[in-house]
């Protein structure tokens, strides 16, 4: 191992599907191991079983590759490490630098009862550290010095110092001998040569703990990096609600990976540049730590709707794109191919993002179905309904003496000019007798549309016969 090279980690917990924040900081290291050609490593924090999820490791890992985001060591397991957190704790307990705690969870309970009474945070009060006891259950518990200090400098929020009084002696290993994540992590980044430990700021309080634990060990200790927590549009810390699901959602809503992972990119940290679409190999270029915010980042879905259409133009994948086929899932069964196709352009001009898909989609539903509607939608502003069946009548016979509809509108413009029939009258009753709804595509984009089908003359014919009968 290059003592010199960076080295990063992104260790995520199986208590779930990977989400949002964690594809972020996987994204971030990927990022910073790029830039600086270093290592980037996956690590599977599995300890805590009673939390893990079925699944989660399998799509934690699938999701990194999916997004090719590839790992260069990796996939370790904590659970497949016990006996190496068993050492270490061990040879802490004989440095006196952690102790065995052998307390019943009735009295932890009672301590934790006297500090909400008091409204100071738990700590507790290293009772077998001055009086030893015995026994085959306990835990292992850090020796928190009393005194002084612990500060570092994080490469995100600048200097940070906190009392050593005020934390607590947390525990290091269960009683079932599996070690928690304040520990495990330690040892971990010491053992895998980790440089640079990048990841949320909630881990910020317990930072000094792990500062303590590498100091106890006599290692150096890794620079750190707290990235902004992400939040949502009223500025509180992101749920499921407001877009905190498994990143494997945005993708079946029909997100392209490209854009997701750009967007991402963008949830606290900004390049100081005006370019907004970016590559991976881009962003790995300009990736930079000190680019990163310290505020929360807004994760706002018309953003993400914004740069998912920039990509979607920039790729133009056209039905390969992901929302078509997401599209194809709500329409009829009985949509045939070549109108899907026809009508999909439409549908990506006029809906915004996957957020709207499923809102808007029914606004074309007309092109699968017959639309029902009132006869008094048929006419333009105050065109008397006579006229209005006039014109149709005229345009409906002009249409059917077509043969092609590619360049049907100057052909259309010119027939309307030397039927006297105005450009509004004519139209607006003609889309609606296509759509069915005051507001839809315009009637040339409809008709180009049914026209790529081997019916769609016959089912515009038949549209404007059944507007006639309205009127």
């Amino acid at each position: 191992m290059n003592s010199k090279e960076i080295r990063v980690r992104f260790a995520p917990s199986p208590t779930g599907f990977l989400h949002v924040g964690g594809l972020r900081t996987a994204l971030f290291n990927y990022l910073f191991a790029r830039h600086n050609g270093g290592k980037f490593i996956l690590r599977i924090e599995d300890t805590d079983r009673s939390r893990e999820v079925p699944g989660a490791t399998e799509n934690i890992i699938e999701t990194l590759k999916n997004f090719k985001l590839d790992f260069d060591e990796g996939p370790v397991k904590q659970s497949d490490r016990l006996d190496i957190y068993k050492k270490y704790a061990e040879d802490l307990v004989v440095k006196k630098l952690a102790y065995r705690c052998y307390c019943s969870a009735e009295r932890l309970e009672q301590l934790r009862k006297e500090a909400d009474a008091a409204k100071v945070p738990f700590k507790y009060d290293k009772h077998c550290l001055t009086n030893p006891e015995s026994g085959d259950k306990f835990v292992i518990r850090q020796n928190i010095p009393e005194e002084g200090s612990t500060e570092f400098s994080d490469l995100v929020h600048g200097k940070i110092q906190i009392e050593n009084r005020t934390l607590d002696d947390g525990v290091l290993m269960k009683s079932d001998g599996y070690p928690v994540y304040n520990f495990a992590n330690v040892i971990d980044d010491h053992e895998m040569g980790v440089t640079h430990v990048i990841r949320g700021e909630e881990f910020i309080p317990s930072t000094p703990k792990h500062i303590l634990l590498y100091q106890a060990f006599g290692w150096n200790v890794p620079a750190f990096a707290h990235l902004p927590l992400i939040l949502d549009k009223n500025r509180k810390k992101l749920s499921k609600r407001f877009g905190d699901v498994a990143v494997r959602e945005y993708v079946d809503k029909g997100y392209l990976k490209e854009a997701l992972l750009n967007f991402i990119a963008f949830l606290g940290w900004n390049p100081k540049t005006t370019q907004e679409i970016f590559s991976v190999d881009e962003l790995a270029t300009a990736f930079d730590l000190t680019k990163v915010n310290r505020a929360g980042a807004v994760f706002e879905v018309e953003k993400l709707d914004f740069i998912n259409r920039r990509w979607q133009k920039k790729l133009n994948l056209g039905t390969k794109d992901p929302l078509f086929e997401k599209t194809k899932k709500l329409l009829p069964t009985n949509a045939g191919p070549k109108l899907l196709e026809a009508v999909w352009p439409l549908v990506l001009e006029r809906i915004k993002g996957p957020s709207e898909l499923e809102e808007k989609l029914p606004e074309f539903q007309f092109f699968f179905t017959e639309p029902a509607y009132d006869a008094e939608l048929l006419s333009w502003k105050d065109t008397p309904k006579d006229r209005t069946k006039e014109n149709l009548i005229k345009i409906e016979k002009f249409l059917s003496e077509q043969v092609l509809f590619s360049d049907l509108q100057p052909i259309m413009t010119k027939f309307l000019g030397e039927q006297g029939i105005g450009v509004g009258e004519a139209l607006w009753p003609l889309r609606v007798a296509l759509s069915g709804l005051k507001n839809s595509p315009g009637p040339f984009e409809i008709i180009s549309a049914f026209s790529q089908t081997e019916d769609g003359k016959k089912i515009i014919l038949n549209r404007l016969k059944n507007a006639i009968e309205k009127l």
